[in-house]
């Protein structure tokens, strides 16, 4: 995992999925943000980081559309979303992200081991990034 900074787009994988979504059909576009949160929220074995990566990028753009979240402008987010664009998505994907962010912060998920290692015991601004995200959507 290429990772440059905490934020939910700040790896390859999510700026690769994010480039995916970028270049999908308009119609397409919930179907993707769903299929990204559904691997990470449906994993029962051990989650690999690419899988984490994808969803938490997913759960940012969730989060983002709803009261409360953050404008995406990270320049590795989609094009279409940065500044203050719109994705229209079904309401029941808040719900799924939680799930997906509950699963990629689990003890038995690598994306979590990568960055608990990498981390000072005190501070985790990728741990702090995923639990802000969790805040906006279950508000």
């Amino acid at each position: 995992m290429g990772t440059w900074d905490s934020g939910p787009f700040d790896n390859d994988t999510a700026a690769d999925w994010c480039g995916d979504l970028d270049d999908a059909d308009v119609a397409q576009r919930p179907a993707l943000v769903r299929g990204a949160l559904s691997r990470a929220a449906g994993e029962d074995g051990y989650p690999d980081a690419d899988i984490a990566c994808e969803a938490i990028a997913a759960a940012a753009i969730v989060a983002a559309q709803l009261p409360g979240g953050q404008p995406i402008t990270s320049p590795y987010a989609p094009d279409f979303l940065r500044d203050g664009g719109r994705l229209d998505l079904p309401d029941d994907l808040a719900v799924l992200a939680v799930r997906a962010l509950d699963r990629v912060m689990a003890a038995d998920c690598e994306w979590r081991d990568l960055w608990q290692d990498d981390a000072a015991a005190d501070v985790n601004p990728a741990f702090d990034t995923v639990r802000s995200l969790r805040r906006v959507l279950t508000a």
